[in-house]
């Protein structure tokens, strides 16, 4: 690391002076990422379709305008690794590859723009990105005066190639030139991720005075092992991660990969649902030009997407152990109270049998209570606070349900 850079760490301290009061994400954030799905392919000559360029970009911004994914709230078309040329240019500005974004970054936000979606773009806090493009070491403030001039609404900086132990000081810093810029740029973390991976204690207050969102584990891979692999690691830490996360400030498990290539529907409405109770960003990464129906339903539908979107911004908790393979989590709404049974059984369904108190539902201040399947449309009628709720859950799935107080 440079000696200029570590001495200019020095001259600034953590305080809320630096923390990033830009208004953004007061609920999860919504839209769509390329990287699980699209990699690093920048062969446009014998993949035009799949590689890294401005015509992917604008080809999911019209299927998030045209097809109903704008209507529900995913707005954001976020660009991810190696969109840049491979050096800055003469004055030490990042410039995209020209062979692939030849109407240079500017016009692609100003396409974006005119769809009333807002773009993403992707840095790394080393010197170099982990695929090896130019990273932001010594150039931040450049970097953020850069992304505003282009009209970047959203901005994920990873940490590869870095000295981690600076990023107690590196990020607050990005924050305080985000700030700078006078745009409002919506700020992805992956500062607590590389801290975990060294061993480095994660001061979370930190991170959330700093990150309007922030990766704090691995990347997810198109399988259903890695999402169920996430969704216990958020659940070993949620005690930590649940004060700090709230309106403005987002832990993100990492994207959607609902209508890839692995999951099943089951799997599928899982990964959606316990994204909703955790109040995490639903960015999806997938191919909007090709999903299926019964993926799409998935991701449009509006009754899960309003719990995520609840504006307590409360992010929901494991709360029962049923079995070896059956979970059940909650989280508290505005008005109602989201519940999810999982099954991670892959062959059997499961059929779930417990009393309300064991859910963590105010069973003590409410008279009775009355229950909505988010997927299925099932209505379950008046239960007493003291009754023990019935439903079955099918094979690596779930179980949605939205409570509420019973009239």
């Amino acid at each position: 690391m440079h000696s200029l850079f570590v001495l200019t760490l020095a001259c600034y301290t953590v305080s809320p002076v630096l923390s990033l009061q830009n208004g953004l994400a007061r609920t999860p954030p919504m839209g769509w990422l390329s990287w699980e799905r699209f990699r690093c392919n920048t062969d446009c000559k014998n993949h035009p379709k799949t590689c890294i360029s401005e015509n992917l970009y604008k080809d999911m911004a019209d299927r998030l305008a045209e097809d109903g994914y704008k209507d529900v709230g995913y707005e954001y078309v976020n660009i991810d690794d190696c969109w840049s040329n491979k050096t800055r240019d003469a004055d030490g500005n990042l410039n995209p590859d020209a062979n692939r974004f030849p109407s240079g970054m500017k016009a692609l936000a100003d396409y974006i723009h005119k769809k009333g979606l807002k773009l993403g773009i992707y840095a790394d806090y080393g010197t170099k990105t982990c695929a090896g493009f130019p990273g932001s070491l010594d150039y931040l403030e450049k970097d953020a005066n850069r992304f505003a001039e282009w009209g970047i609404d959203m901005l994920k900086m990873d940490g590869c190639n870095a000295d981690v132990s600076t990023m107690k000081k590196g990020y607050p810093m990005m924050t305080k030139y985000l700030n700078a810029t006078g745009r409002p740029i919506l700020f992805s973390c992956s500062w607590p991720d590389y801290e975990r991976a060294k061993g480095i204690p994660v001061n979370y207050s930190m991170v959330a005075e700093n990150c309007n969102i922030w990766r704090n584990y691995v990347d997810i891979q198109d399988s259903w092992s890695s999402v169920t692999k996430i969704i216990d690691y958020e659940a070993s830490i949620q005690d930590t991660l649940v004060p700090v996360v709230g309106p403005g400030n987002f832990n993100d498990p990492d994207m959607l990969i609902v209508g890839d290539f692995s999951l099943s529907v089951s799997q599928a409405q899982a990964q959606m649902a316990l994204w909703a109770v955790m109040a995490a960003p639903l960015l999806m990464s997938n191919d909007l030009r090709d999903i299926t129906p019964e993926f799409r339903e998935i991701l449009l539908n509006k009754e899960v997407i309003a719990v995520n979107q609840d504006p307590q911004g409360i992010m929901g908790k494991r709360v029962l152990q049923i079995t070896n393979t059956t979970e059940a989590w909650m989280r508290p709404l505005q008005q109602h109270w989201a519940v999810c049974f999982l099954n991670r059984d892959p062959k059997a369904s499961f059929n779930v049998s417990v009393p309300l108190e064991k859910l963590d539902l105010p069973t003590k201040e409410v008279e009775g209570f009355d229950a909505l399947d988010l997927y299925s449309g099932k209505y379950y009628g008046y239960m007493p606070p003291d009754a023990t709720f019935n439903c079955t859950v099918a094979p690596n799935g779930v179980t949605f349900l939205r409570f509420g107080m019973a009239e």
